[in-house]
């Protein structure tokens, strides 16, 4: 339990170089996202179906291959997984820039979602990085993805504006090539692909993590959430455009304003959740404000303040249940099957993606721009009945801890574990001659665990 006090160089070098292959890839996925509604409409073939399938058509591959490609990397090492990756992303962006229908669109964008390095990337950080630092490293993955969610939100807007959405895409392969030539050249090889539970997916523990109730709540959360940022982009757009008159060339501003308010929103909110131990609470609460956003979002059409206005409001529900939910997740995860829980909650969230661009563009075809915010708002009321059962978590944090093969072989080790005061799960894994705890951190004493993890 005692910890080195910082990463070691190598360790910085390959959180950061990581962090930014994710977020070249994730900029390029949401760049998409703010300009598909209203720049597809010039293209061949297109329906309001249809483009909502284009917004959504990522999720399907990825939530398809997601698990598949993390298990594969495992096999044949984590490099090939995410160049491969990294490869079918850079040439669904070619195809999609190339094409003059909705379905070349629509097919660049299942191709881009076929390169699901994800999982991947988990795994080789969880290779690179000591059990201490392991943490530091994904949350630097994390911080990566929300910025390059806010960065692609303002960008996407500005690139179309300048070279239409051919540009946006041709974009897309730049950063997957990009993220390429880290992983080529910067991103350190590992010096064996190392099953990790806290990264990586245990096939023992899928099915009990996956019909574990309150992760089952947890992952229809995440598919919900996601469902709903899809739909609402088949109309957010469009409500700018046509209702409230703002050009295209200017959307870029709305987005950047919602963000930074809801970021400075959502600070303070998570910090009450963790530090008053009020994280349903707070969860339940921004379901709500996505909730209400979507009819303020409706009602505001007409006026571009009161439309600027409710889309910050949507910003802040979503981007704090974006930055609570894997907090959440790492709390309820049993201890031992952590990455095997984040497998299937990414999974759910790709599909989730999915569903939302086809709800959002069969619904808008058929009752317009009102009919997608009413609709998103009766997805986050029925989250909200289903999370309202869920229980407050237990407040505890995640280890793995390498054990000698001599404590392994002890079959009163698991027992004594839990003895200690603080540790809430432990289990031990032979085969990595490790044990995987959780514990309460304000009740624990580091001390006495360690005395319990020596050899008898």
């Amino acid at each position: 339990m005692h910890q080195a006090d910082s990463m070691s160089p190598a360790e910085r070098r390959a959180a950061s170089s990581l962090a930014a292959v994710f977020a070249f890839r994730m900029l390029g996925l949401f760049m998409v996202l703010p300009v598909l509604a209203t720049y597809g409409q010039a293209l061949e073939g297109a329906t309001p179906l249809l483009i909502g399938v284009a917004i959504g058509a990522y999720g399907f591959t990825q939530a398809l291959l997601q698990i598949p490609f993390g298990m594969l990397s495992d096999r044949i090492g984590r490099k090939p997984v995410i160049l491969g990756g990294l490869i079918l992303f850079a040439l669904g962006g070619l195809l999609a820039a190339q094409a003059d229908t909705i379905q070349g669109v629509i097919a660049g964008r299942v191709l881009q979602g076929a390169g699901a390095i994800a999982a991947a990337v988990m795994a080789l950080v969880a290779d690179l990085t000591r059990d201490q630092h392991r943490t530091k490293a994904m949350a630097m993955i994390g911080m990566s993805i929300g910025l390059s969610f806010g960065l692609a939100m303002v960008i996407g807007p500005l690139v179309a504006a300048a070279t239409g959405l051919s540009g946006v895409f041709y974009l897309t392969s730049l950063l997957a090539l990009t993220g390429l030539v880290l992983v080529l050249w910067i991103v350190p090889a590992p010096d064996a692909a190392v099953r990790h539970r806290e990264a990586g997916i245990a096939p023992g523990a899928f099915l009990a993590t996956l019909l574990n109730p309150e992760l089952l709540r947890l992952n229809l959360g995440i598919a919900v959430l996601h469902a709903i940022l899809m739909a609402s982009f088949v109309a957010i757009p469009l409500a700018l455009l046509e209702q409230a008159g703002l050009p295209n060339a200017q959307h870029w501003w709305v987005y950047l304003v919602a963000l930074l308010v809801s970021f400075l929103a959502m600070v303070p909110l998570i910090i009450y959740a963790e530090r008053r131990r009020r994280v349903k609470q707070v969860v339940l609460g921004a379901v709500l404000v996505l909730a209400l956003a979507q009819p303020l979002m409706w009602a505001g059409m007409g006026s571009l303040g009161w439309l600027v206005a409710a889309i910050v409001v949507y910003f802040i529900g979503f981007n704090l249940l974006e930055a609570t939910l894997p907090s959440l997740l790492s709390k309820i995860a049993p201890a031992g099957a952590k990455g095997t829980a984040m497998g299937i909650y990414s999974t759910s969230q790709f599909a989730g993606a999915a569903v939302g661009g086809v709800i959002g563009g069969a619904v808008y075809g058929s009752f317009g721009l009102g009919g997608v915010f009413l609709c998103c708002a009766l997805l986050a009321l029925f989250w909200f009945v289903i999370g309202v059962k869920m229980r407050q978590p237990a407040y505890v944090t995640s280890y793995r801890l390498p054990l000698p093969c001599e404590s392994v072989r002890d079959e009163a080790l698991l027992r004594r574990i839990l003895a200690v005061p603080g540790v809430a799960e432990a289990v031990i894994v032979a085969e990595e001659s490790a044990a995987y705890i959780k514990v309460d951190t304000q009740v624990l004493d580091p001390e006495q665990l360690d005395q319990v993890l020596q050899p008898v």
